[in-house]
């Protein structure tokens, strides 16, 4: 009879391909295994394995897990420590050959590691280079606007750029925005555009994000969306994946989004392979504006109710090889070694590769409480609120600002 791990992750082509040629390549070696994938979308995977039991419930041997979901898990025992692992039999070049950013979120206080970098993929800007170097364009937006066309280098900038490229009648849009309300990228554009402004989620243990500074940001946010109308339509029906697809399709002009999409963007099949281009996030225009990206990656964990754990260990540990890692760059997703962020035929192949570690320079996490997911679905429920129409920017603050201060308090 043969051995069989269970691994769940968040449903996303690039990581259905990695793993299909990872699991392949683990068979190699280990004939009697059996790896089963399970894909979930993210709300689903969340209340499984996080809300729900599905950590010690038996069920899996493996998670692919969200960096903001690790304090939550990590406090209430559902992972396994990995540190027996790393001490007896650890991944080569562990830790040296990843990224100290990389290592930060899965580390406890006391030192205790409870996941293995898997996904990266700091959020960037992305825009198509084929319409910002064509000469037509270039010399109708100066003669528009008075100034050169240019990568936007901060939200106003973006906004005349996304309003000059917008252009329904050729199925083109200036910006490409996920704005479903599944508590991921929609409370994270809000969060880029309140650093980028110089405005903080928590001060000295309360809501600090309903300040100015977040006014401004939900503020640029909805006004995308319901009053300039630069974003492609129904922005609410894509999340990022979606969005991701979407740009790669050749409509939207301009995207902030994760690095992996500038990778989606060029694949084989997509219509802007090849004239992707990349920078940094805009920042806002007031002085305590700055460039900020934001660092949330996904990390293969051990659950604490893994039937197998040492098996699971020895999966783990193939897949952060050199090799592996490598085929997580090339299937669609975001290789995590510092080997192969420099390898220069990834370089070539996926421009995000080239600035990855610039956009590492200055980038935030979401704050490490084990509270912290409940002010997430706050801020995702009150975002949608402003997104509908539903509430006025200051009132769905204010609200989410008590709501979040109530579970700090409770917490």
């Amino acid at each position: 009879m043969s051995d069989r791990l269970r691994l769940v992750y968040r449903e996303f082509t690039g990581f259905e391909k990695a793993f299909g040629r990872q699991v392949a390549a683990f068979r190699e070696t280990h004939p009697g295994v059996d790896v089963e994938l399970v894909p979930a979308d993210i709300p689903e995977l969340y209340r499984q394995m996080v809300e729900g039991p599905g950590c010690e419930s038996g069920e899996w041997d493996l998670f692919l897990c969200n960096t903001d979901w690790l304090p939550t898990l990590m406090e209430r025992g559902a992972l396994r420590r990995l540190d027996p692992h790393l001490d007896a039999a650890p991944p080569r070049d562990w830790p040296d050959g990843w990224s100290p950013a990389l290592r930060r979120v899965q580390t406890a206080a006391d030192g205790t590691t409870y996941g293995i970098p898997y996904h990266d993929g700091p959020q960037m800007l992305m825009y198509r280079g084929d319409l910002f170097d064509d000469p037509a364009e270039q010399k109708r937006f100066e003669a528009d606007h008075g100034r050169p066309l240019r990568p936007p280098r901060t939200w106003p900038e973006f906004l005349e750029v996304a309003r000059f490229f917008t252009r329904p009648d050729e199925d083109l849009y200036g910006c490409v925005l996920a704005a479903m309300p599944d508590g991921h990228n929609s409370v994270y554009d809000f969060l880029i555009q309140l650093w980028s402004r110089g405005g903080r989620v928590l001060d000295g243990g309360r809501a600090a994000f309903a300040g100015p500074e977040g006014v401004q940001a939900l503020g640029f946010l909805r006004d995308l969306i319901r009053v300039h109308r630069v974003t492609q339509p129904n922005p609410r029906d894509y999340e990022s994946v979606r969005s991701g697809d979407y740009y790669a399709s050749g409509h939207g002009a301009m995207m902030w989004n994760w690095s992996g999409f500038a990778v989606v963007a060029d694949l084989p099949g997509s219509r802007v392979r090849g004239r992707n281009r990349l920078g940094l996030i805009p920042r806002g225009d007031a002085p305590a504006g700055r460039h900020v990206s934001l660092s949330v990656y996904w990390v293969l964990t051990i659950p604490a109710g893994s039937r197998q754990p040492d098996l699971a260990w020895e999966f783990a540990r193939h897949v952060a090889s050199a090799e592996m890692d490598r085929v997580t760059a090339t299937e669609g997703a975001v290789g995590c070694r510092l080997s192969t962020w420099r390898d220069p035929a990834i370089q070539q192949e996926f421009a995000s590769y080239r600035l990855i570690e610039e956009t590492y320079r200055d980038v935030e996490t979401m704050p490490a409480l084990a509270c912290y997911p409940e002010i997430n679905e706050v801020l995702n429920e009150e975002i949608d609120m402003v997104y509908t129409g539903a509430k006025a920017v200051e009132e769905a603050l204010n609200d989410a600002a008590r709501r979040a201060d109530d579970i700090l308090e409770r917490s």
